[in-house]
């Protein structure tokens, strides 16, 4: 009974340290064992891999070729390392910068102390056929420590990603601006590249309101007015755009000139980084030209019915190669007629008269008529402005009429005189001969 109770016990006390050990979450130390977090420490510690070098993150597309791209490092052991050298392991559609099946190696330039980060960086090339996408890879580092004899080794897997790379374009959608007047000023913001662009911002530089703490410009824009200079634009997928409005005042002295903006554009790039790209969008700056047609009324000019009309030039620029036409409108029959003018001056008001002609028999009254002035600007642009009135025509008087009645009963008087006249000659001639 005692013999037993004493087996008992110390079959306990010999099986109790193999129930702890498979009732608590152990890691043996020694490599990769049961455990999912099972690791061995090192010296090397991976931190981050990205296209690029230390201080500048870049974008990347299919096809690019000798491409920088850096894995980063920390030393977290205890002593500094020296003779640090990586192998990169990289999946298919991407080589080394010296073609492919080159293996891809990097050096460190120094050593690295205890706690710091170091630095590796690859030169890659990417096929064509790649996806912009996130891909696997793996680097081997080789290196000493400082007071030991051998090399270490260290190996990591992590992913990276082909971003795509963006393009920033700017275009001016009517790249014409007329001094003198508000222009309604549409600005294209374009990605024709490959990656997004994030929370897009844009901002006008060296306007009247930057002017008090700018000393210089270096465009002529602090001499317009623009009453929009910040736009927040979003996101501008690839190959899309998005557009921006804007109301510019152009003065008159800057006729006949270019007006340079200058824009500041921020973004945030497929890594996530903060970026900004200056731009500008030029502009040529025409002349004014403000037609007024007035004065519109018909005369009687040597028998023949006239349109006639001024037109004055209020603005700042001559029109060139000017017309001027008559269309009948509603019933009228007026036949249209075009009148060329040549050049309509700056203040100085240009007559035009146009001959009245009728399809079929005249019609007297009131007529419906639009007048269109044509005419280019300095840039050779068409420009028309129309005219609408109406015109009364009256019916020619009779004077012609009388005149050749009265010329068709004069005709016989003067006949009969002449022969009285005659018959009272011959009879007095007859009177002397006889006596």
């Amino acid at each position: 009974m005692i013999n037993s109770k004493l087996l008992f016990s110390f079959a306990v006390v010999l099986l109790t340290p193999f129930l702890i050990d498979n009732s608590f979450a152990q890691i043996n130390s020694g490599g990769f064992g049961k455990s999912p977090f099972e690791r061995d420490f090192s010296d090397v510690k991976f931190l981050d891999a990205y296209f690029g070098t230390l201080n500048q993150k870049i974008e990347v597309e299919p096809g690019d070729s000798n491409v920088p791209f850096t894995v980063v490092f920390a030393n977290v052991g205890t002593q500094d390392i020296t003779g640090i050298r990586g192998q990169l392991s990289l999946p298919y559609g991407f080589s080394g910068s010296d073609g492919p099946g080159s293996i891809i190696l990097a050096d460190s330039d120094s050593n690295s102390l205890a706690g710091d980060n170091f630095h590796l960086t690859f030169f890659v090339n990417i096929n064509t056929n790649t996806n912009i996408q996130q891909y696997p890879a793996s680097v081997k580092v080789d290196y000493s420590r400082l007071r030991e004899a051998g090399v270490r080794t260290a190996f990591s897997d992590f992913s990276f990603k082909v971003t795509g790379d963006s393009i920033i374009n700017v275009k001016a959608m009517e790249p014409f601006l007329t001094s003198l007047k508000t222009n309604d000023v549409i600005i294209e913001i374009s990605n024709a590249g490959t990656a997004p662009l994030s929370s897009v911002e844009i901002v006008a530089t060296n306007t009247q309101t930057e002017m008090a703490s700018t000393t210089s410009s270096t465009t002529n824009i602090e001499k317009v007015v623009i009453l929009e200079s910040n736009w927040d634009v979003g996101n501008i997928e690839p190959k899309s755009s998005r557009e921006l409005t804007a109301t510019v005042y152009v003065p008159e002295n800057l006729r006949g000139t270019t007006l340079r903006i200058p824009l500041s554009i921020s973004y945030y790039n497929a890594h996530g980084d903060s970026q900004t790209v200056d731009k500008i969008v030029d502009f040529y700056i025409k002349g004014l030209i403000d037609l007024r047609v007035y004065g519109i009324g018909v005369i009687d000019l040597a028998n023949t019915q006239m349109v006639i009309g001024e037109i004055i030039n209020e603005g700042n620029e001559d029109a060139l190669f000017s017309f001027v036409s008559l269309e009948p409108l509603g019933d009228s029959n007026i036949r249209p007629q075009i009148q060329f003018i040549d050049e309509i001056e700056i203040d100085a008001p240009v007559p035009f008269n146009i001959p009245l002609e009728f399809d079929g028999e005249p019609k007297y009254g009131e007529h419906e008529i639009k007048i269109t002035v044509r005419y280019k600007d300095n840039v050779r642009d068409e420009i028309f402005l129309p005219y609408e009135t109406s015109i009364m025509i009256e019916e020619p008087s009779n004077d012609n009429e009388n005149e050749d009645n009265t010329l068709w009963i004069a005709i016989p008087i003067a006949i009969a005189i002449g022969i009285v006249v005659f018959v009272l000659r011959k009879r007095k001639k007859e009177e002397i001969e006889n006596s």
